[in-house]
Order: structure tokens, then sequence, then C-alpha cells
């Protein structure tokens, strides 16, 4: 690109432009680079002016950005994309193209494997569709990729030569001879092998795989079981989009159909960018010394190309939300339109020092920032050009050297010191030796509390307004109200906090109830009433009075409006367990969702049915579980790990869960155990006699690392809350005096809500167990129902929301969705009888039920308002392949019982 006469060619001196400016070739090509194994995020740099000055100055600007990344040749993969590069079509397609060419020798990524494929079968699309003909169909489809595939060489274009091409010999003995034996093993088989391989890359694993897990092109184009094949899939894309192409221009529906193709080429091409993970050893992984970058020139809206530009940015910013680092740096120069803006999340305005800070950032919303005019009209500042690492000789070959390099070496060294090659540690680490920062989610996800949040409540909504309908037609209709803490509001108080996850699980619950009254006569739906109690439920007590006394004042004259139960209390805490008597007292049945705490159920509370284990049954199992099993890493140099001789326990005093957890765990470890009292807001009130009391995270990781000094082979055992818990871990590596040494952290199911979101992604030294409520849908041994439970859910974030999911294996809205079926149970068996009050749903409680759930098999005994008999606990390890199993306890599915399995499951509590 050439800048017109007399246009500066540097960046505009605005305000804090020395930030961004002294940031930009840090943030392309860092020192470090671990800073590689993230998601920078979208930048804006809106340029005012009209017409042909408006176009100099955002030529200017994109020039400033790409000159600092070319030499007479690209220093580091980018790409310009200037508005109608492609004509009309995807931008996307622009990008994966001129990021593949011109490569800087030796430099990753130098594959698009993903990306080509979806740019062939598109260019297919939209050629059918601007002819008005009808899709090609799966076995075209799948033909003319694979002659693409061909055309690119390696071995598939090999083996097609060595068929004769395609123009096979001509009919005759021999060509028949060719046709039944030699064509099938160069052009048949080979084409179905890669069809075979790219399904099982792109939408799902073969049928016979366990680990059945959805593919990203599978989610996308919502792939069922039995409809597997790759090329089946996209040619029933095809089927629909060729229509909309065909439309007229000005046809909202065609627009729709660009952008999805162009979501389908982005989300291609990040993902085939993450490919090698930026690494420390490995020759291919080390080539990755420079993030990819694009630069957007933005038209203004309503221009021509304006369209093609937003289109690309839309489909961008929602592709980083779903796809896993690292990710390139994607900076958007011109005039987005305020429609494209709200899409974005509504990025409030920035300067160029805040933008320049947020370069090496990783992760966060989008950045704006505009020009001001005056900085445009005179010379700017010269990015400092990008210094990435550069290699002599291709990774293929670093890769043989070095490899025969350490086979030769091992085999000195074996020779010399063992005399034999000795095989891994006496003693293994449970679960792996590896840290959570090896776990595959490298990043933190990002949340979108309102937009989350609103979007559980909206279903929850929606199928309160089905019921209502059911109720006029006749049908028996009821009212359940979920107390939740307050809506969160910010992306860290989110991660704390469970209420999304488990509204999630009510709506799908209420969903499920309701598409089986319409038949099912003896179904009785359910309204659900969604009540705040306050931050960390402080207002329990007030919000459960409020609710009794509408049941008395005759307010809810329709029958539907009548109170039957109560769902939630996520926490225990003094003011849950102080509203759960006042419910009781009232005769209003109540279903816990994840409070733990064992003095929930104290003599008051006789209404209350509590759905998780106990923290006496996870105290016993979480302490034999560290005083018998290898989890804590040896310190002699053997490797391998030992279990713990003490555990340092960490308490919030003024919580019930905690002190509750704390005083069973220390009664049921086998070895010593040390108590420290953790209150950031100083209530020590209940505070042990004799035990430390700190209040700021530094003094707890300073008092933490004394007593792992003196006994090394402790586990650290976190009873306190998950935000406690991320400021302790913060300023353990802010201290660094005693993470030398891997440390290990054994806690509760409230670290589910940040161990799974990648929060820990940097902290090498911090190895995680902690308990659940349901098993991974990656275990083989996890239930259908659990698997199924799982699929529904994805499809219900994946309908409502747009972003990662952070929850995906977390508990929470399992526990929620069973323990809504336990009074939806309740009221069928109830209100079968029209006159029948609230007080007869605790009849029906108390004569126990059971099914199999989404959390494994549950069952109420009769007679007694107790946890279901052996309910479900597992303990996780977070680690290189996630969230994994280590421990599972109890009825994960029918007909296992705790008696009949392995410690630490049928451990006996000390006594």
């Amino acid at each position: 690109m050439t800048v017109p006469f007399g246009v500066p060619a540097h960046f505009p001196d605005d305000t804090g432009a020395d930030t961004f400016v002294a940031q930009l070739p840090t943030a392309v090509a860092p020192a470090d680079r671990a800073y590689l194994s993230t998601k920078p995020p979208l930048f804006l740099l809106r340029v005012p002016g009209h017409g042909e000055e408006y176009d100099r100055r955002v030529r200017r600007v994109v020039e400033a950005l790409r000159q600092p990344l070319d030499d007479m040749g690209k220093l580091v993969p980018h790409a310009v994309l200037e508005a109608g590069a492609a004509g009309s079509g995807p931008l996307a397609v622009v990008a994966g193209e001129r990021l593949g060419y011109g490569i800087p020798r030796h430099l990753t990524p130098d594959r698009f494997p993903q990306f080509s494929l979806l740019r062939d079968v598109i260019a297919d699309v939209m050629e059918h569709g601007a002819g008005a003909g009808a899709a090609a169909g799966a076995k075209a489809l799948r033909d003319r990729a694979y002659e693409q595939r061909v055309r690119r060489g390696g071995l598939p274009a090999v083996l097609w030569k060595l068929g004769g091409g395609e123009n096979p010999p001509a009919a005759s003995f021999y060509g028949w001879l060719l046709g039944v034996l030699w064509l099938p093993l160069t052009q048949t088989f080979p084409r179905w092998w890669w069809a075979l391989r790219k399904t099982r890359e792109l939408v799902r694993p073969m049928r016979l795989s366990p680990f059945r897990r959805t593919r990203w092109l599978g989610a996308e184009l919502h792939a069922e079981r039995g409809k597997e094949n790759l090329f089946r899939v996209l040619d029933d894309m095809a089927q629909r989009q060729v229509l909309r192409l065909a439309l007229d221009e000005a046809h909202p529906q065609r627009e729709e159909s660009l952008q999805r193709l162009e979501d389908l080429l982005v989300r291609a091409l990040l993902e085939d960018l993450r490919v090698p993970q930026p690494g420390r050893l490995l020759p291919r992984r080390r080539r990755r010394t420079a993030r990819p970058v694009l630069l957007v020139e933005v038209p203004p809206e309503g221009t021509a190309g304006a369209e093609q530009a937003e289109r690309f940015l839309r489909a961008f910013h929602r592709a980083r939300a779903a796809a896993q680092p690292p990710g390139p740096l994607v900076i958007a120069v011109g005039r987005p339109s305020d429609a494209l803006l709200a899409e974005l999340g509504g990025p409030a305005e920035s300067n160029l020092t805040q933008a320049g800070l947020q370069l090496t950032q990783k992760d966060g919303r989008p950045v704006l920032v505009t020009f001001r005019d005056e900085p445009l009209t005179r010379h700017g500042l010269p990015i400092p050009q990008v210094n990435p690492k550069t290699f002599n000789a291709s990774w293929q070959t670093t890769t043989s050297l070095v490899t025969a390099g350490a086979v030769v070496s091992a085999a000195v060294l074996g020779v010399w010191v063992f005399g034999v090659v000795q095989g891994p540690p006496a003693h293994p680490c449970v679960g792996g030796d590896d840290s959570v920062a090896a776990s595959a989610q490298a990043e933190p996800v990002g949340v979108r509390p309102k937009e989350w949040y609103d979007a559980a409540t909206g279903a929850i909504r929606k199928e309160n307004k089905r019921a209502e309908a059911l109720a006029a037609a006749g049908s028996t209709v009821r009212t359940v109200v979920a107390f939740e803490s307050n809506r969160p509001t910010t992306e860290i108080n989110t991660r704390f906090d469970g209420s999304i996850p488990e509204l999630r699980g009510i709506a799908l619950w209420q969903r499920r109830l309701n598409d089986e009254a319409i038949s099912d006569d003896t179904r009785v739906p359910l309204r659900v009433e969604v009540r705040s109690a306050g931050a960390e439920f402080r207002d329990a007590e007030q919000e459960a009075r409020k609710l009794v006394a509408e049941q008395d004042d005759g307010s809810r004259r329709k029958p539907y409006e009548q109170v039957i139960g109560v769902l939630g209390y996520s926490q225990s805490r003094d003011e849950t367990r102080a509203a759960l008597k006042v419910l009781s007292a009232a005769g209003i049945p109540t279903v816990g969702t994840t409070a733990t705490a064992d003095e929930m159920l104290d003599g008051d509370n006789q209404s209350y049915w509590p759905f998780a284990p106990a923290n006496s049954t996870e105290s016993r199992i979480g302490a034999d579980f560290a005083g018998k099993f290898d989890i804590v890493e040896r310190r002699n140099g053997e490797g391998g790990c030992t279990p713990a001789e003490q555990a340092v326990i960490v308490q919030s005093p003024a919580d019930l869960y905690s002190r509750s957890l704390t005083g069973k765990f220390s009664h049921d470890f086998p070895g010593s155990s040390q108590v420290i009292n953790f209150a950031q807001d100083g209530d020590f009130r209940r505070a042990p006699a004799g035990t430390p009391r700190v209040s700021s995270a530094h003094d707890l990781a300073e008092t933490v690392c004394r007593a792992l000094k003196t006994q090394p082979n402790s586990v650290v055992v976190w009873s306190a809350r998950a935000r406690d818990f991320i400021a302790f871990i913060n300023a353990l590596n802010a201290q660094g005096t005693c993470i030398e040494d891997d440390i290990t952290v054994l806690g509760g199911n409230e670290l589910t809500m940040v161990a799974q979101t990648g929060s820990f992604s940097d902290k090498r030294w911090l190895r995680l167990y902690y308990s659940s409520h349901r098993m991974p849908v990656t275990d083989k041994r996890a239930s259908e129902k659990t698997r199924e439970f799982v699929e529904v859910y994805d499809r219900f974030v994946r309908d409502t929301t747009d972003g990662a999911d952070p929850w995906r294996e977390d508990g929470h809205a399992a526990v929620a969705y069973d323990a809504f079926h336990v009074l939806s149970r309740a009221a069928d068996m109830t209100y079968r009888d029209k006159h029948a009050d609230r007080r007869s749903m605790l009849t029906a409680l108390t004569s126990g039920m059971s099914f199999d759930g989404a959390t494994g098999y549950v069952s109420y005994l009769a007679g007694a308002n107790a946890a279901p008999a052996d309910k479900t606990l597992v303990l996780l390890r977070q680690g290189a392949k996630g969230a994994v199993s280590v421990v599972a306890c109890g009825a994960y599915r029918q007909g296992l019982t705790t008696q009949e399995q392995a410690p630490p499951c049928a451990a006996e509590a000390k006594h």
C-alpha cells in the first residue's frame, strides 16, 4: 500500500500515543513468549473526517501500523484488509490467504487446513448461490474439496497422481484392473480416509470413541447424532444458504447468510492460528515468536465495503469469545457504525494510553479510541520495528537433530548412571504431576454478567407464560420461589457466584416440565419467581419473612400464584439457616441446591431437604484422600508425590460453611492440622482461640508459607470462599517466597466456579484438587442422564448467549436442575388433588422418592429430611486435560453404593 503524497506515514501523536507506540511491538513479538498464549482484545481506532480526507487519514493510520511489521518482506504474519478486497464476499477469505502468503521463513503458523477446507466449501456454496441453483450435494462437496486438497500438494497429491490423476486409462482390461484394484488404493480410499479424519477433527469423533465431545464446527452447525459426516453437515448448511444468497442484495436474509458464512470462515481461521501452541521446548512450538496481525479498514456506514468490513469484525468478535487462545491482534481503523458498536458490547471510549496498556493484557472487551482532528494534520510518531526471533533451519530439521541427540544422550546417561532405563517414579501423583497452568483452559474465560443473567431469567419468564397459558386451559399450575444472591454485575463477582448456572438449570427443568405437561395430565406445571436474597444472602431471613407475609395477606388470589415451595439457598450461611427456620415455621417446603453444612439441618428446619452431600461426608472423603493418597510433591528429588502429613486449613470464621467444613476436616484428617483464620472484613468473632488471624491476602500468604516450610509435606485445605481464594493465590504468586516448589490445594465445590475458567492459567506451581457434585461428561463413568443433560445445557447456552461458557463442567446447573425435579415430583404427587394445600407437599417429600438425574442417582429415603442417600461426590484434579475426576463416590449411576466402593469413598471417620 502506498501513502498519498503529503500524508505523514507516522502514527498520529494523539493523547497517550507514546504508550501505544511503545507497547505495540511488544504485543506483537514479546520477549517472554508466554504472552503469546493470550487473546488480545479487538481494537477500534475511530477516525474523523469525510470523503477523500477521511480515506487519506485511514490509510495513514493503517500504513503507520503496517510499517513496523514489514522490512522489504514480512517480519511477522500480517494482512491489511481493505474494503471491497473480496468483492462483496467474506473478507475472511482475504485474511486467510494474505496471512498464508509471504510468511517469514521458518516461522509459524505455516498451515491453514481448516480454513482452506471451509474456504473451498463456501466458495462452492457462493458459486451456486450466485447462479440461483441448487446446492451441490454432500458427495459433490466432498469430491470438489478433496480435489482442492490434492492441488495443495503433499501425500494426497502423490497418491492421486499415482492413480492416473483426473484422466485414468481408457476402457480396457488394463483400465478395468486399475479401476478395481489400483484406483481404490490411490484415490478412493485416501479420499474416504481424509473425509473421515476431517469429520473427527471438525464435527465429532467416531461413534466408538469414548469421548464424544462435539467439535467446534459440529457445535456451530448443530450437528445431531446420526448426521456426523462432515460433508453431510456442510451440505445441510449449503441447502439453506444457497437459497438465501440468490435473493436480492438488499434482502436482509441474504445479509444474514453472508454473515453466517463469514462466521464459519473466521472461526476456522482462528482455530488454525492456534496450532501450534506457544511452547518452550518442542521445535515447532518454539517457532511461534510473534502473533499474527490483521489491520482492517472500516468505511463509514452506508458506503461501499462498510457492510463487508463490519461483517468480518462482527464475526471475529463472536469467534474470539468461543475460540481458545492464542489469537491474532486485530486493529480496525475507520468509522464503525453505532449498530456494530452495540453488537460489540458498547465499548466505552478510551485514550491511547489505556489502549496501549490493553495491548499486553490477557483478555478484555473491545477497545475504542477516537482520534482528534488536530493530530491527524501533523507529523506523528514512528512505531519501532518488531524484532521477533528468527531461525535458519526448518522445524523438521531441528526436530530430527534434537530427537537424535536426545536418544543418544538418554542411552549414554542410562548406561552410565543406571545401567538400565528406569521407569516412572515409584509414587506417581494422583491425577498427574502437572499444574493448573497446563490446563486446556489456557486463559480466563470472559464473562458477561448482565447478558447471561438476563438470558437465564428471560428463559424462566418465557416458561412462566407457558405455564400460565396451561392454567388458562384448565391445568393445575402452582408457583415456586427461587432465592438467589444478588444479581452479579461485574466479571469478577460473576466468577464467584453460582447464580447464573443455577438459573440455567432451573430454566431447563421448567422447560422440560412444560413440554411434558402438554400431553401428560399427571404433571403439574410450575411457575418460578426468582428473588434476590442480597449480596452473599445477607437479606435471606428478611426475604423469607416477606414471602410468608404474602402467603397470609391474601394478595395471591389466582390459584397458579400460590407458592408451594422454595428452591435455592446455594450457600450455607447463618443468614440462610435463619431463613430456613422462618420457612419451616410457616410449613413451606424448601429444597436446597449446593448448601452443604450439616448445621443447616438443625432441629427447627423440618421442612428443608438439602440436595448436595453434607460437609461431614465431604470432609470424611477429602481427609482420607489427602492423608492416604499421593498428592503432595516429594521434595527429595525422587519425583512423584506423597500423602500429606499436615493439613494447613484456611477458614473464614464468620462463615457457617467454612467453620463447619474446617471442624469436620480437622477431626477426620489422619495427620496433624493447623487452622488459619482469614477475614478480609476483619470479622473474627467466631475464630477459635489460639489460632492465627489475618485480614490481608499478603499476610495470609506469609503465614501459609511459614507453615509449608516447617512441614513441606503439607496440603493447603481451602474451606473459605472462592473470592478469597483468588486473593490468596495472587498474593502467593506476587510474594514468590514459597512457590519454588509446587503447592497442593484441596478445596470444596466453591472452587469449581473459578478453577474451570482459566483464572490460574499462569500459576505453574499450583496443584489443585476440588470437589464437585456431578461427573465430568468426559469421564467414561458418567451416566447417560448426565451426558443427556450436558447436551441439553450446551444447546441452551449456545441458543441464548454468546461467548465461551465457563461453567460447562461445573455442577451448579445440574444440581439446580435435579433439585427442581425433586420439588416438581412432590407437586405431581400432591396436586393431583386440586384441593390440596402446600403442607401436603411436606408429606410427599417425607414419603421419599428416587430418580436418575443429571447429577447421578437421586434417592431420598422416607421419613427424614436428609440429603439423598449416597449422593454423588467427585474430587477433581485441574490439569492438562482440564477437570479430571480422581475420586468418584456415591451413586453417580444407579446401583452404586459407597459401601461397595474403594477408599476414600468407604473410609471411616476418625473417632
